[in-house]
C-alpha cells in the first residue's frame, strides 16, 4: 500500500471567533487577520505536493480554500461531512447567551457528554463519526496521495483523537490554530501522526485563536 497523507488546515479566523459566538453551521466571514491566515498557509502549502484539495461547505472554510487554490491551482471538491457540529439552539451565541437563554441545556453541553444531542443540532459523536469516515474515505480514494483537507476545529480535534488513540471524552490539550498546519499519514500500518499544530508561517502575524 502506497503512502497517502492527508494535510488538514482549520479555517482562518472568523469575526464570531474574534466575538466569542459560536458558530456550528451558520457562519461570518473571515477577519482581515484571517485572511492574512488563509494567504499564509496558501504559501507554505504551495510547496508541498499536492493532487487535490477537499472542503467543508461552509462559508468560512470556502473562503480560506479560495486563498489556498489560488496559489495551489487545484479545483475545491466539496463535501458537507467536513463540517463542524451543529449546534442547534446555540450557534451563533457566546457562552453568556448560551447560559443565560438555555441554562439546563448549557449545563448538558458543558458536561462533556459526547452522545448529548443539543436540541436541533448533534453531538460530538454524530461529528466525530461522519467526518472520520469522510477523512477516511478521501484518503481511500487517493491511495499514494497528498491530499489538502480544509475544515473545521471540531472535525480537526477528532481526527487527532482517532489517530492517536485519544478517548473521545478526554480533555483536550492541544490547541487547534485557526490555519495551522496538521499532517496525517496512512500507509499498510495503519494512521500515523506526522505533525499538529503548525504555525511557523504564521509567525509574523498578530494572533491566533484555538477555539
Amino acid at each position: 500500500m502506497q503512502e497517502s497523507i492527508l494535510v488538514v488546515i482549520r479555517h482562518g479566523e472568523t469575526e464570531w471567533n474574534i466575538q466569542g459566538r459560536w458558530q456550528g453551521h451558520n457562519d461570518s466571514p473571515l477577519t482581515s487577520n484571517g485572511i492574512d491566515q488563509a494567504r499564509a498557509v496558501a504559501k507554505a502549502l504551495k510547496s508541498f505536493k499536492t493532487s487535490v484539495l477537499y472542503s467543508s461547505d461552509l462559508g468560512r472554510t470556502m473562503q480560506t480554500a479560495e486563498y489556498i487554490v489560488a496559489e495551489t491551482g487545484h479545483d475545491i471538491m466539496v463535501d458537507d461531512r467536513l463540517r463542524e457540529r451543529h449546534l442547534g439552539i446555540f450557534q451563533g451565541l457566546t457562552i453568556r447567551q448560551m447560559s443565560e437563554s438555555h441554562p439546563l441545556v448549557y449545563e448538558r453541553f458543558k458536561s462533556g457528554d459526547v452522545d448529548y444531542k443539543i436540541p436541533e443540532g448533534e453531538s460530538i459523536r454524530q461529528r466525530f463519526t461522519r467526518s472520520v469516515e469522510c477523512l477516511n474515505e478521501i484518503a481511500s480514494n487517493h491511495e499514494g496521495e497528498t491530499i489538502i483537507v480544509v475544515t473545521h476545529g471540531g472535525v480537526v480535534d477528532g481526527y487527532f483523537r482517532y489517530v492517536t488513540g485519544l478517548d473521545l471524552s478526554a480533555t483536550r490539550h492541544h490547541k487547534i490554530w485557526n490555519c495551522g498546519i496538521n499532517i496525517f499519514a496512512k500507509d499498510s500500518n495503519g494512521w500515523t501522526l506526522q505533525s499538529f499544530g503548525d504555525v511557523s508561517h504564521l509567525r509574523t502575524l498578530q494572533t491566533l485563536d484555538d477555539e
